[in-house]
């Protein structure tokens, strides 16, 4: 498949790559690559993990990310209430020793957690590690092995390695700076908010049936809403929401009712400082603009 054919597969997805995003995601299929998508939240960063997993019909994993993430929480863990239970019964039949204990560090007790999930899977799956630089930085230096050699070592059991390389997607917002080392082992991509025919796509894309006059409304409303000083932009799927919205609403143009457009900002904005901020007249002054 060509970069170019994969663009094509995407947009039968509903998600409209630019020309860059497309190739970024063609070589790392074609290199095994991981790939760091980095932008702002809201941009399209996670739907690539799930548009690829949709083109490769295959499962995807997801690993969160937050501050105190560790290894018992992404890559695995023991099952310490059987482990217990089973030192006991055998305690109860005078069973001690290397025996037990190599028995409840054994498969049976073990606990797969994304990252072992993500490896040991017959078909590879997409696996998407969604907000890295939520993690601490003490995080990425679990995530080096597996990114560089797909394996995992478990003390008790040695050293998994991957049934399949999975498809790694990571997704950074910026909240922090991420390691030189870790930079290395990924492609790269920067996915920016939508140019206007771009984000006009997606929405044709996922609303095939709204008009043009209000789509191309909504969409110079939502670009023009972008540029206010905001506390949280508005992203391509609060538009989709803003889309749908009116569109159940009845609305077919936005500067037929301001008290109907200053509601559905509900799915646009969210936070009270921005609600507040974005007066009816300043949604309307908006409004007027898109028109």
């Amino acid at each position: 498949m060509t970069w170019t054919t994969l663009q094509t597969a995407m947009a039968e997805q509903g998600y409209i790559a630019d020309d860059d995003l497309a190739m970024a995601v063609h070589l790392a299929l074609s290199l095994g690559r991981p790939l760091l998508l980095e932008g702002a939240a809201g941009v399209g960063k996670t739907e690539v993990a799930r548009v690829l997993s949709a083109l490769r019909a295959t499962e995807l994993i997801r690993l969160q990310c937050y501050e105190g993430l560790d290894a018992a929480q992404a890559i695995y863990e023991w099952n310490y209430q059987r482990q217990l239970l089973s030192i006991r019964a055998a305690s109860e039949h005078g069973e001690t020793g290397r025996s037990v204990e190599d028995r409840i560090f054994s498969e049976e007790f073990l606990l797969e957690r994304p990252l072992l999930k993500a490896i040991r899977r017959d078909t590879p799956p997409v696996l998407l590690i969604d907000e890295i630089d939520r993690a601490d930085e003490e995080f990425e230096a679990y995530l080096l092995e597996i990114l560089s050699d797909f394996q995992v070592t478990i003390p008790e059991l040695g050293t998994i390695t991957a049934t399949s390389r999975p498809i790694v997607i990571l997704t950074a917002n910026g909240t922090r700076d991420l390691s030189d080392a870790l930079r290395r082992r990924c492609l790269y991509a920067h996915v920016s908010y939508p140019e206007r025919a771009t984000e006009l796509a997606i929405l044709k894309a996922r609303c095939a049936e709204i008009e043009d006059r209000l789509a191309g409304q909504i969409i110079g409303f939502v670009q023009s809403l972008r540029k206010e000083e905001l506390e949280k932009k508005p992203g391509i799927a609060e538009m989709l929401d803003f889309a749908a919205a009116l569109m159940g609403l009845g609305i077919a143009d936005l500067t037929h009712d301001p008290v109907v457009l200053q509601a559905s900002l509900a799915t646009l904005l969210k936070t009270e400082t921005d609600r507040f901020n974005i007066t009816t007249e300043v949604a309307q002054r908006l409004a007027g603009k898109a028109a």
